[in-house]
């Protein structure tokens, strides 16, 4: 049974079922293959939607390549819609929400019908004469541009659309720039790509440290969907040593981490597809939980001694440490600095036989701070002259 919704072409039209999932997958076909270069794409809008069994499809049409192919995710349950509100309009003083790629706009209503102001950005053109007309149906409080967020203000160089300058966008709309120590200017809500996805992460925190794109406006705060997995990873510290990496972490330091809403991803048994599925690539997206995690930039993320000029040497500090995760923290102070490492560790009030996998991630900010503020020593560390840098 097909339910078509107003202002979208045939080939997105929804499919409604009874008990459909609370988090739906909307595919241009299976994920791209690792190692296979991108090439110039056909358009593929001639092909109708087709309601994917639940093993999905193996074979390609004639012609198609499974390297062409991406997928995508959109919140397409009215249920989440309305589970999710709540946590995005607080009692905080603030109600600008930027939506990331809201799609068919579910989310955006229950936001609008709430009093929200929201900003569309959607990388999709397909979907912003809907939006546009859901925007005029409730109030005028909804803004839509056609822009990938997860693009915003590139690092690298090199031709990539849709592109916007987070200047002219907060210009634009009017959003104003708040002190660090004061509130939230606007909140982000949507799905973090799985594709690039580790790119992604160094993006937005290099972002947040140095304090530019969307950071230049004050303590933005995200509200994303990550796989489970990354979630954990982000939340861990000595008590989940498995999962407790560098980027735990630098997460932690830089905001207060929240987990809100868990979504089992393994119900999307009935859903529909743009395109054709592989039951491989279906199956491994399908059996993952996918977390709604809050992150609030932490108003005393900067100091005297850690600030957005030199994060980046606070940066090296945390990924040399985990390198040798189990190694003691006094062998790694002697490899990273020509200060007394029995000196350091009296100051930040540490034992001699304590290891990286035991420090907190507040212990990380504490050992740079307190070799960054010595007095004694003009070099203060010592590192290589190449430096990892995973940035787009």
């Amino acid at each position: 049974m097909w339910a078509p919704m107003a202002g979208l072409s045939p080939r997105l039209t929804l499919a409604a079922f009874p008990g459909a999932a609370r988090l739906c997958l909307w595919r241009a076909g299976a994920a791209r293959w690792k190692g296979v270069p991108a090439r110039n794409r056909r358009g593929l809008s001639d092909f109708r939607p087709k309601l994917a069994p639940r093993e999905g499809f193996k074979v390609l049409p004639p012609g198609v390549s499974k390297s062409r192919l991406e997928s995508k995710r959109y919140i397409l349950s009215p249920d989440l819609a309305e589970t999710m509100v709540p946590f995005l309009l607080r009692n905080d003083g603030c109600d600008l929400i930027l939506e990331i790629n809201p799609g068919p706009g579910i989310l955006t209503s229950a936001l609008l019908q709430r009093g929200a102001r929201v900003i569309a950005l959607e990388s999709d053109k397909t979907f912003i004469p809907h939006l546009e007309s859901l925007g005029k149906k409730l109030g005028g409080k909804l803004h839509v541009l056609h822009c990938d967020f997860f693009k915003l203000d590139p690092r690298s160089f090199g031709v990539i659309k849709p592109v916007v300058n987070s200047k002219l966008l907060f210009q634009k709309f009017g959003i104003e720039t708040l002190p660090w120590s004061k509130g939230i200017p606007l909140k982000v809500v949507g799905i973090f790509p799985t594709k690039n996805e580790k790119k992604m992460i160094w993006k937005v925190l290099h972002d947040i440290y140095s304090c530019t794109s969307i950071y230049r406006y004050g303590r933005v705060e995200l509200n994303f969907f990550f796989n489970e997995l990354e979630s954990q990873r982000m939340m861990a510290n000595p008590l989940n040593p498995n999962l407790y990496y560098a980027l735990s972490v630098l997460w932690q330091v830089a905001y207060d981490v929240k987990l809100l809403h868990t979504v089992t991803a393994s119900v999307l048994d009935t859903f529909l597809v743009l395109q054709y599925l592989f039951s491989e690539a279906l199956e491994q997206q399908t059996q993952q939980n996918l977390c709604l995690i809050q992150l609030t930039p932490h108003k005393d993320l900067f100091s005297q001694h850690l600030t957005s000029v030199n994060y980046d040497v606070f940066f090296h500090m945390t990924k040399q440490c985990f390198l040798k995760r189990h190694g003691k923290l006094i062998d790694h102070i002697t490899s990273l600095s020509p200060i007394d490492a029995m000196d350091i560790l009296k100051k930040i009030r540490q034992d001699k036989t304590i290891k990286i996998i035991d420090m907190y991630p507040s212990d990380f900010k504490c050992l740079f701070e307190t070799i960054e503020c010595s007095k004694d020593h003009t070099c203060k560390w010592l590192y290589d002259d190449f430096m990892e840098d995973v940035i787009v």
